[in-house]
């Protein structure tokens, strides 16, 4: 029985550190400008439309789409500057770091779902320390709830394991 005390004490410190991930978590875009730099990190399909409808709305920003593969037959608009080399979050944030310092940006617009907004920006900001990030979540309210419990918790491992410092590792695809 004494043996069972310390793993449910680490499952409950586990379970509250998720809810608090969860609580903590951004659920509305920040105050976007209208000459912002828009970063979207491909992964999952809702996010590069999301990123087109704030495009239109801020005819003056940039856009940078993430990690988009080669290719990308669904990214169909002439504005949008394509980087298809990063394969994983790490990856993509070191990609936004070479086009900020390139372009001397001192401010960004990230663009990611709500479950993996948290890590990205932690990510990027560890890359970009000066820099201000945007956080601009893509809602996940239309899936069924159990995938959304399902990736809120893969998420929260890898930002748990992020924070450690383990960066990089196998990057699964929400399609």
């Amino acid at each position: 029985m004494k043996l069972l005390r310390p793993s449910f004490l680490l499952l409950g410190i586990f379970v509250l550190g998720g809810i608090i991930f969860k609580l903590t978590s951004p659920n509305d875009c920040d105050f976007i400008l209208n000459n912002d730099s828009i970063f979207v990190l491909t992964g999952d399909f809702r996010r590069v439309p999301f990123a087109m409808k704030q495009i239109e709305e801020f005819p003056d920003a940039d856009l940078y789409i993430i990690g988009a593969g080669p290719g990308a037959p669904y990214i169909d608009n002439e504005r949008a500057i394509i980087e298809s080399e990063s394969k994983s979050t790490y990856q993509n944030a070191l990609a936004i770091k070479n086009i900020v310092e390139k372009s001397g940006l001192d401010r960004i617009v990230l663009i990611t779902t709500e479950d993996h907004i948290q890590r990205a920006t932690f990510l990027v900001k560890s890359e970009l320390p000066e820099t201000q990030i945007v956080s601009c979540p893509v809602a996940l309210h239309e899936m069924r709830a159990a995938r959304r419990l399902e990736r809120w918790l893969v998420e929260y491992a890898k930002f748990l394991v992020t924070m450690v410092g383990i960066k990089e590792g196998p990057e699964s695809s929400y399609k």
